[in-house]
Formats: C-alpha cells, structure tokens, sequence
C-alpha cells in the first residue's frame, strides 16, 4: 500500500488523524494533513483505507501495490 495525499484539497477535519495516528498528523498552524508514512505496515491498512473513505475532502488516495 501507497499511500499519497493532496494538501491542496484538505481542508483540516482531522477525521485521517483520529483513524490513523500512525500514519496522518497535522500542521499546528493551521490543521493541513502532513504524511507521516507513505507505505504502512499490513497492520494498518485498514485504518488507512478508512481515513481515506471518511476523508470529507478526499484528499487521500490509497494506492495498492504488489508485493515481490
């Protein structure tokens, strides 16, 4: 899983943060998402798929990748 964010489009609900505080945090000034990390363990992809989906903005796009 790759996960990638726009900050352009989110607008600071903090909803990915609650979901998965491992993987999204947010600015102090003024609550924009900041990636914490773009390629999470197994164990946290399901609270990344639902940040994403719960995301009011969508400014979370979670892309599968294959595993080698």
């Amino acid at each position: 899983m790759r996960v990638l964010i726009d900050q352009d489009k989110c607008c600071g609900a903090g909803s990915c943060v609650l979901s998965a505080p491992d993987v999204f945090d947010q600015r102090d000034e003024d609550g924009i998402v900041v990636l914490l990390n773009a390629e999470p363990p197994a164990a946290l992809h399901e609270a990344v798929e639902e940040a994403a989906a719960i995301c009011p903005a969508a400014a979370i796009t979670v892309e599968q990748t294959e595993r080698v």
